[in-house]
């Protein structure tokens, strides 16, 4: 299952004077999916799950060629049902297992809970693992008349399609299931060490006691420029003190990434990723190629901008996200952020409130920071017959109230796409942050209308700004370093130095000659989670970002039945292609205009800055 994380600059965890500001902050209840660890449905569940799965096999292993020449329970399309049921099941547990670990992974039990459940729906996996392969051998032209004549079959047929995209990389059954047992000590355990490894770690700031990484890096956004030195000398310090272990981490996933990719007979290093997605190589480097084009008229150009601001000849790294003077330092109570947002939404369409409501209602939402629960925030879409729940480190700063919205537009997305099924309803990475960015959006265009005080105004759009260049130029300079790193240790294992220079590089060519990179960066790209567990996750923000920028563009001179498009799309989950969800608004991802037409957005904002500042 995929929990969909936030990849912008990460979420920070409370300071006490904070907590009390922002008021109660709600904590989810998991009852939805099981009471507790020790209920009794969950245990029951895990075992029906091994013996379904077990049954499924005896039933169907082997029959799937003669099954696509029947109809009705003898059918393949009854085969793809009984599939689907068990894969819902298997995906409640690992929903609840994964959510309850997250919220406190120092919790040995949680811990162990969740590795526990993770090897036995592994475990039950491997008798489901001959399904899709033995799919993917049935003929062309048996599985077209098949469709034809199986209407169970037929409403799966986005799912069949999408499976057999697949087909030229699949190996036989046997290493299939090695690959499968074999990722809870390979990947998954690296993962696990990292996580672990990250969550126990404390920085020292300057100030008090030694903080863990939430807090210190809440300290960069700090309005005191010593107070935001201090704590990036504290954070260069404790990732320094394992970088040896988060290089070993890196080199080795790094390998097991490349003999999967060698073994199925990918091409480029990226080309698993771009499968997963459903997106082509050209579209991505397109989008790359636009990026970094405009890498001088927009990153470079608001960090010179920014660097004047705060009358500095040169940021340093630490002072990129640093307040502007102007801005506000007031926290945001919780209720105003929940109405925020809800107005937002509202304003766009009733139905998108109702939806996102309902994740305040019902406690699908944890909102406090806690030790040792997970940094930065998601929103995880569960299993079609519950609902999504999203995970938050409020502090009340207008940041996080752009969080709020970001992770609900992830809610209601995966909840209107929950009719889809479990097979169906999961959206590509590149098309998954399309409702969380336009969430985003809506509630910055709707609190920029409602300020009146041009100093404030400016330093909201300054915040947008960053967001959007945090989202855009970040995300493909973290994408273009993790080209580098990949590409090297196929010539062999990779040092913190050689790691870090790379590091250096992208960081360099993207923020530009107004920012300086100061003694000690070399190592913070250590804390990039998306490095670890998803590698070259992180270029699908950038196609989020600016695909929602040309969908907003069309929105603001739309006639109606903008929203109902709108709704429809969501509502597609993972039927339909990108290009078959954009046509609808008159887009096209593969024409290279498309990319610059959302690139002109944050052109904009920053044109809209400039000339406040002249007007001041």
């Amino acid at each position: 299952m995929k929990f969909v994380r936030n990849a912008f600059e990460p979420v920070c965890s409370q300071s006490e004077p904070a907590a009390a500001q922002t008021g109660d902050l709600p904590e989810w209840n998991l009852a939805d999916l099981y009471a507790g660890p020790d209920d009794p449905a969950l245990k029951d569940d895990v075992s029906r799950a091994a013996g379904l799965a077990e049954t499924f096999q005896a039933r169907w292993a082997g029959t799937l060629a003669e099954a696509a020449q029947k109809t009705g329970d003898e059918g393949l399309g009854a085969a793809i049902e009984g599939f689907e049921a068990i894969e819902e099941l298997m995906g409640r547990i690992m929903s609840y297992a994964g959510l309850y670990y997250y919220a406190d992974t120092a919790d040995a039990a949680r811990g162990k809970l969740y590795g526990d459940l993770a090897g036995k729906i592994t475990e039950a996996s491997s008798h489901l693992l001959f399904f899709p392969l033995e799919i993917n051998r049935i003929d062309e032209t048996d599985m077209a008349e098949a469709m034809k004549r199986d209407p169970r079959l037929a409403q799966y047929r986005p799912w069949v399609e999408d499976l057999r995209k697949e087909r030229p990389y699949q190996l036989e059954d046997r290493i299939e299931q090695l690959f499968l047992e074999k990722s809870q000590t390979a990947a998954g355990a690296w993962n696990r060490l990292y996580d672990e490894t990250l969550t126990h770690m404390r920085f020292h700031s300057g100030v008090g006691e030694a903080l863990p990484l939430e807090p210190a890096l809440n300290l960069l956004m700090d309005g005191d420029a010593q107070v935001r030195a201090d704590a990036a000398a504290g954070l260069t310090g404790g990732f320094q003190s394992h970088i040896r272990t988060f290089t070993l981490i890196t080199n080795t996933l790094a390998k097991d990434l490349e003999i999967s990719q060698r073994w199925r007979g990918f091409g480029d290093i990226a080309d698993g990723r771009h499968l997963a997605n459903r997106v082509e190589k050209d579209v991505v480097d397109a989008l790359e190629e636009a990026v970094v084009a405009a890498y001088p008229r927009l990153s470079h150009r608001y960090y010179t901008m920014k660097a004047k601001w705060l009358g500095m000849e040169k940021l340093n790294h630490w002072d990129r996200n640093a307040p502007l003077p102007t801005t506000q330092q007031e926290t945001i109570g919780w209720n105003q952020a929940r109405q925020t947002v809800l107005d937002a939404y509202g304003g766009f369409d009733p139905r998108m409130a109702n939806i996102a409501n309902d994740f305040f209602e019902k406690n699908w939402i944890d909102a406090p920071s806690r030790e040792g629960k997970a940094s930065g925030a998601f929103s995880h879409p569960t299993v079609p017959s519950a609902h999504p729940y999203v995970l938050l480190n409020y502090q009340g700063r207008p940041r996080d109230v752009m969080v709020l919205a970001h992770e609900l537009g992830h809610g209601v997305h995966q909840v209107l796409a929950g009719k889809q099924g479990a097979l169906m309803a999961d959206t590509p990475l590149t098309l998954a942050e399309t409702a969380s960015v336009f969430g985003e959006m809506l509630t910055f265009r709707s609190l920029l209308e409602r300020m009146d005080d041009p100093a404030q105004r400016k330093a909201m759009l300054a915040g947008k700004v960053e967001d959007m260049i945090n989202t855009v130029v970040r995300q493909i300079a973290f994408y273009r370093f993790e080209r580098k790193v990949h590409t090297a240790r196929r010539e062999g294992e990779l040092t913190s130095e050689e790691i870090g220079q790379f590091w250096l590089d992208v960081q360099a060519e993207s923020l530009g000659p107004a920012v300086q990179l100061n003694e000690g960066y070399d190592v913070w790209w250590a804390y990039v989670k998306h490095f670890i567990a998803s590698p070259f996750y992180v270029y699908a923000y950038a196609f989020g970002d600016c695909l929602v920028n040309s969908l907003y563009a069309v929105y603001q001179n739309a006639s109606d039945g903008f929203a109902d498009r709108y709704f429809d799309m969501l509502a597609a989950g993972g039927t339909k292609h990108h290009s078959d969800l954009l046509a609808p608004f008159g887009l096209d991802a593969s024409d290279p205009a498309f990319w610059s037409k959302g690139l002109s957005m944050i052109e904009g904002l920053i044109d809209e800055l400039e000339e406040a500042d002249q007007e001041s």
